[in-house]
């Protein structure tokens, strides 16, 4: 039977429990610009290049989420220079969660957000 779903990820969303912290926080990871006077509850969609976006959710007002972060990465971001990230996120204060890992086609580190999700920065 033919599936009525594309297989196609549209947006990822991330369950925060600040959300001007983790707009903050997730600009700064990929270089955006932002103005937190224009952060308000519930939600904050990041630009992403390509047909995924990253929604930041903070949940409904009033309502304080009882969150459980992953110890595994949720998803990853990409670099093409690995040493030049880890070096940037070193640099900027992010808690780093692994140190570098090279494999012959890719490489990778995870780092964890302010909830303690872990999110990965990785070549492949």
């Amino acid at each position: 039977m033919r599936s009525p779903i594309v297989n196609q990820i549209n947006t990822i969303f991330v369950h925060v429990s600040d959300l001007k912290r983790s707009v903050q926080w997730y600009s700064e990871l990929l270089g955006h610009e932002y103005d937190l006077e224009t952060v308000s509850d519930p939600v904050y969609n990041i630009e992403i290049i390509h047909f995924t976006g990253l929604t930041l959710d903070a949940g409904p007002e009033r309502v304080t989420k009882r969150k459980v972060a992953s110890g595994y990465p949720l998803f990853n971001f990409h670099t093409e220079d690995i040493t030049a990230a880890f070096s940037f996120c070193e640099k900027m204060g992010y808690e780093i969660d692994s140190e570098i890992a090279n494999f012959e086609d890719f490489s990778f580190f995870t780092i964890k957000d302010p909830d303690g999700n872990v999110i990965m920065i990785c070549t492949g």
